[in-house]
């Protein structure tokens, strides 16, 4: 390896940590996309730490805990070089695994925090968000418990995922908010209408989640009813089945045009595209693409030197409003349903 092949950096929040520009979304290692190999998931942690990848994203909720305790070996072996983002706020009943519910609550909170520590097996969370917003809970109270527990030293950074920009102004008040986690991608840009400029104002870092639309917009699958397994939770995204699905990949057309031209893949394009936001909106962007695969890794880190020019970003400018569907069934849960 090369250091041109080792991506560039970016910092988390105001006065945080540099950490490489594009990061790693873990959950698919251990939930939520069919089958899992955990040898290829351990090849492409240690892969994407060569290439210059350091944040390393997971929840408690993936797999019930299962993806804390996979990433565990790979951080203790690494705990100088990298940083770690966990979540707390979806809640596994234990008679029913299928379900979440959402709790922003201090005693949920404080106990979240615990169990996560000690399946990560680490003393201090470098990142530690709210996953999803409970409306019944006043965020000020929500954030007031997380400041607590970076005085008490058991998180270094707080952050907050799929919140409105009000919500997010209020949070800021109480404490810094180093990091905003929401979907952000050719298929979903919802939040540059609110939810960027408030993060700009404020000096708080955007970490797209799915900036590949769960897949989609790599052309690896058309039908997820048709193409995924009965496991994979994709299937019940109403943009990725049956005519919204058909719809969809039509858009996909000029995105593998411009890669063509690139001798690039759409997948790298789309990514190529989020990163250009950072200069597009001026504030710092990490996207956390997900794989199990160190090839795959390779091809999304590579995407961080793809330049795209004003006319190919004029001819991907459209997409996002002809999708057809929503990005969830209830959209309740993220900042789009509540601005």
């Amino acid at each position: 390896m090369t250091d041109i092949d080792r991506i560039g950096t970016a910092a988390l929040g105001e006065g945080g940590p540099l950490v490489g520009v594009q990061g790693l979304g873990c959950m698919g290692m251990s939930f939520a996309y069919g089958p899992v190999d955990a040898d290829a998931s351990r090849a492409t942690l240690e892969r994407a730490l060569e290439l210059g990848v350091t944040l390393y994203d997971t929840a408690d909720a993936y797999g019930a805990g299962d993806n804390e305790r996979f990433l565990a070996p790979f951080l203790k072996a690494h705990r100088d070089e990298v940083v770690v983002a966990t979540k707390f706020a979806l809640s596994i009943p234990p008679d029913d695994p299928t379900r979440r519910i959402v709790r922003n609550d201090a005693p949920y909170i404080r106990e979240a925090v615990e169990a996560s520590l000690k399946r990560l097996d680490v003393d201090v969370i470098d990142l530690y968000y709210m996953h999803r917003r409970d409306v019944n809970v006043p965020i000020e109270e929500t954030v007031g418990v997380m400041a607590e527990l970076v005085r008490e030293g058991k998180v270094k950074q707080l952050g907050l995922s799929e919140v409105t920009a009000g919500e997010l102004r209020a949070a800021h008040g109480v404490h810094p908010i180093a990091a905003v986690q929401s979907e952000w991608s050719l298929f979903s840009r919802d939040i540059e209408a609110r939810v960027v400029p408030a993060a700009r104002e404020l000096g708080v870092t955007l970490v797209p989640y799915s900036p590949l639309g769960r897949g989609f917009l790599t052309g690896s699958f058309a039908d997820a009813h048709q193409d995924l397994t009965a496991d994979d939770f994709r299937r019940q995204m109403p943009r990725f089945t049956g005519d919204n699905a058909a719809a969809n990949a039509a858009l996909l057309e000029p995105i593998r045009a411009i890669a063509r031209s690139h001798d690039a893949t759409p997948g790298q394009i789309a990514l190529a595209w989020v990163h250009q936001r950072a200069q597009v909106h001026r504030l710092p962007v990490v996207p956390i693409p997900g794989t199990r695969r160190p090839a795959r890794v390779e091809e999304n880190t590579a995407a961080t030197r793809i330049i795209l020019t004003a006319e190919e970003l004029a001819q991907l400018e459209p997409i996002a409003d002809q999708v057809t569907g929503t990005r969830y069934a209830d959209m309740s849960f993220t900042s789009a349903g509540r601005e």
